[in-house]
């Protein structure tokens, strides 16, 4: 059996189907990838062949480009796709599906193009139509904040979405020999969508307007080891706090790094503070400081006092399984929903806003380093599943063994 892994997006993306991918090869299964070409150098190192498709994706977050230029750039990634992503899935048996919206619509199209089966994966639950909470908002298209009928805002939600994403998709399916989509969110999602959520962390609520699939996070073991110099860092004193904002360009980097080491040394601790694509660098030369790029996370949170993050899905549920407090620092999409979920279960703090000043900062950090927050964060960790990337890995075997056998 041969699976395509398709994606296109940051780190929090590419992950989680790299976790898959082991233990889909744990299964005998062969795996291949298609992706943006920035994880080369991180799917190598786990032996996962990939074919990349579309720009840098880095690159493409930096630029931010207007709400006006989305169908644009839309088009283009789904032509993309069928450029190179067909080839590769007509050698396979089944394709796992995630990612930005059209670029998910587009790998479904070439799966239907060539006869493959799918399966549409997220990783976070709010692009899900649900009673029990509102759409996601797509920049410069805000939802009524007064309308409070949530089938109302969901039917205003896929208008949206073919509004932006329908020619773009349309007039490539045509191109291709296929026949157009009416409703783009309802293509990408089907029936019964996949959420590779925790549900201690992520529950999905019944009743719901259609069935999910919640397997558990897509957890990638990480055994590279810590940098040596960083190892010293952290044997030479007390456990410093973690800062790293992961895909995030955060502009004002400076500011932000300055303002975060402010807040980290006013509770009287070190720093670790990671480059990410915000490209975070020391503010000083004191020794109270350490920058590192990539680093194993799943190592590293396990030595630190707590987590400052931008509260992607997967640093959340990284820092939530090693059992340490956080501070997030949303910036956009779902990551308020994380940062409400931390404070619910009463691992963190979900800061107030985006922008976080040294007073803010040092404030939020004083509760996540409260005893109470450090002694439920340690509790909460031993309630999150790891065996989610293997019960989703059986699961698409046994259904495409079941579907290939014959009448």
């Amino acid at each position: 059996m041969r699976v395509l892994l398709s994606t296109y997006g940051s780190r929090g993306d590419v992950e989680p189907l790299m976790g898959l991918a082991v233990e889909l090869r744990a299964l005998g299964v062969e795996v291949v990838m298609c992706a943006p070409p920035d994880f080369a150098e991180r799917l190598a190192g786990v032996g996962v062949p990939l074919v990349p498709f579309g720009p840098s994706a880095s690159e493409l977050t930096r630029s931010a480009p207007p709400p006006s230029g989305l169908p644009e750039r839309a088009a283009a990634l789904i032509a993309d796709q069928f450029e190179v992503v067909t080839e590769v899935a007509r050698e396979c048996d089944a394709m796992v599906v995630t990612g930005v919206l059209p670029t998910v619509a587009g790998a479904l199209s070439v799966a239907e193009k060539v006869g493959v089966r799918a399966v549409s994966v997220t990783f976070q639950q709010l692009t899900l139509p649900s009673p029990h909470h509102r759409p996601l908002a797509y920049p410069g298209r805000s939802l009524p904040a007064d309308e409070t009928d949530s089938q109302v805002l969901w039917d205003l939600d896929a208008l949206t979405v073919n509004a932006l994403f329908g020619e773009a998709l349309n007039s490539n399916r045509a191109a291709n020999g296929l026949p157009p989509v009416a409703d783009v969110r309802h293509y990408v999602l089907g029936d019964r969508p996949w959420l590779a959520t925790d549900p201690v962390l992520d529950p999905w609520r019944e009743p719901a307007y259609f069935d999910v699939v919640q397997t558990g996070a897509w957890i990638l073991p990480y055994e590279r080891p810590l940098p040596a110099d960083l190892v010293a860092f952290l044997d030479a004193g007390e456990r410093p706090v973690f800062v790293g904002f992961g895909s995030m360009p955060m502009h004002g980097s400076a500011d932000v790094a300055a303002v975060a080491v402010a807040a980290v040394r006013a509770v009287g601790r070190r720093v670790v503070v990671q480059r990410g694509w915000a490209g975070l660098d020391a503010v000083d030369g004191l020794d109270d400081c350490f920058v590192v790029g990539e680093v194993n996370q799943q190592a590293l949170f396990g030595r630190v006092a707590a987590v400052v993050h931008h509260g992607g899905a997967g640093t959340t549920t990284t820092a939530t399984r090693a059992g340490v407090p956080q501070v997030v620092v949303p910036q956009l999409a779902d990551q308020p929903y994380w940062a409400g979920r931390v404070a619910d279960l009463g691992v963190g703090v979900a800061h107030d806003g985006p922008t976080p000043t040294a007073a803010s900062l040092t404030s939020a950090l004083r509760t996540a380093l409260s005893p109470g927050t450090r002694e439920r964060a340690a509790t909460v960790a031993g309630t999150i599943r790891t065996d989610g990337a293997a019960v989703a890995a059986r699961l698409l075997v046994d259904t495409v063994t079941r579907e290939g056998q014959p009448a």
